[in-house]
């Protein structure tokens, strides 16, 4: 019998391993070709790796909670004889995942490369329990991450963790109890449990977003400005574009989100500093060429971000089903990692939820994110003093106050503000 050793293929630009979150087979087991073999979570998303080969399972490389490196045995598979086959064991070119099924989703750009360690500098974190950005980001400070106390599930060490022991001035070992762990200067002992509680372990796309939140909020100084849209023309424009499309005899329906991405489109020209990613490592603001706009969806699993990648190149009509065709995809856990990275600025709504207004957390490292809210009828008081019946609405915008100054983010507002409220100008500026 033929042996073939099975490498964890190449999972996206710039991701060299993930951790391992659950096997789909085990030893023994007799798997088809395309099977899944194990789900691995990386710094963008949970990916399926399916077998390329049918075989029986020997052996499988890595427990749960484990790093698995691309280009590094994953699975070993025993085969039929094969005709021509003389060598005893092959070894599988790793070819790229090209169809992942996502269950987190967190895009965030790689760090910079740093100036690289001295030869007589030689650090093994290899046994550490940490993220992919974690490892990376302490090789490229010469961070020992034997020497930080992690803050997560098991002692993991996480990126906030490293970015306090470098904020600290050095990388010594806290005096933490070890049934404790420091973040961000904090050291946190855990708290009694009582008869009746539940206690539930962050893990997957809730893990993911709880560290996604974590980076962005003490990472970058938000501030949010909030005011009132006067949507009535909106709604009027887009049910008669809807009315024509039915008679057209085409059954779908824009959703109010193109025209919101169609206005933040049109405020980029006025304010390109805010489509930009903010780069941590080299203290440089990016100003994208590319306008990528991630729009929220909540998924079974959590909030996910999928990404309109090029959406001033959409007419407002296309741009539509892309919008419907990502979220369908990201409830169906089928988005590509394409699809979940390199945005620059975020659109969220809670609209159809209700509630005043929310000020939303940056999608770090962007540096600007919309929320858009509740619409209702409300009486309103015309210059003219005449009181009138409108469809209201806020819109709030929260941003990175390193970058983009309060007078400069209220100025942005109001350009988008402008395209909702006088829609008709966007006709002008469409695809």
């Amino acid at each position: 019998m033929a042996t073939f050793e099975f490498t964890l293929p190449d999972l996206g630009e710039g991701v060299m391993e993930g951790e391992i979150v659950k096997w789909l087979v085990k030893a023994g087991d007799v798997i088809t070709e395309d099977q899944a073999l194990v789900d691995i979570m990386t710094d963008k998303a949970t990916v399926t790796v399916p077998s390329p080969k049918k075989g029986k399972v020997i052996r499988t490389h890595g427990k749960i909670g484990e790093m698995a490196k691309v280009h590094k045995p994953l699975v070993d598979l025993e085969m039929d004889a094969v005709a021509g086959e003389s060598a005893p064991k092959t070894v599988a070119t790793a070819a790229p995942v090209a169809q992942v099924s996502v269950v987190a989703a967190t895009p965030m750009k790689a760090v910079a490369a740093a100036a690289p360690l001295s030869n007589s500098t030689v650090i093994s974190n290899e046994k550490v329990l940490a993220t992919p950005v974690t490892r990376r980001m302490a090789r490229e400070h010469g961070i020992d991450l034997s020497t930080v106390v992690g803050s997560g599930p098991q002692g993991r060490v996480l990126k906030v963790d490293v970015e306090s022991a470098l904020s600290s001035g050095g990388t010594e070992k806290s005096s933490a109890p070890a049934s404790g762990g420091g973040r961000n200067g904090f050291v946190f002992n855990p708290l009694i449990h009582r008869d009746g509680d539940q206690r539930i372990p962050l893990t997957g796309l809730r893990k993911k977003i709880a560290e996604k939140m974590v980076r962005s909020k003490f990472t970058a100084p938000h501030y949010a400005f909030v005011e009132e849209v006067d949507a009535t023309e909106l709604v009027a424009m887009r049910e008669r574009i809807n009315a024509k499309l039915a008679k057209s005899g085409d059954k779908s329906k824009l959703s109010f989100l193109p025209f919101l991405v169609k206005a933040v489109l049109a405020a980029f020209r006025k304010f390109p500093q805010v489509n930009a990613n903010m780069d941590e490592a080299t203290q440089e603001l990016i100003v994208r060429a590319d306008h990528n706009i991630g729009i929220a969806a909540m998924t079974a699993q959590g909030l996910t971000v999928p990404v309109v990648r090029k959406a001033n190149t959409f007419t407002l009509r296309t741009l539509g089903d892309e919008i419907s065709r990502l979220a369908v995809a990201a409830r169906d856990q089928k988005l590509k990692l394409e699809e979940l990275s390199a945005g620059t600025f975020t659109i969220t709504s809670l609209g159809q939820i209700g509630g005043l207004f929310a000020t939303p957390i940056l999608n770090h490292p962007e540096v600007g994110i919309m929320g858009v809210h509740r619409m209702r009828k409300r009486p309103i008081v015309m210059e003219n003093d005449e009181i009138v019946i409108r469809q209201m609405m806020l819109l709030s915008f929260c941003f990175d106050h390193r970058v983009i100054d309060g007078a400069t983010g209220a100025e942005f507002a109001y350009e988008v503000i402008k395209y909702v409220e006088q829609p008709e100008m966007l006709l002008m500026d469409m695809a």
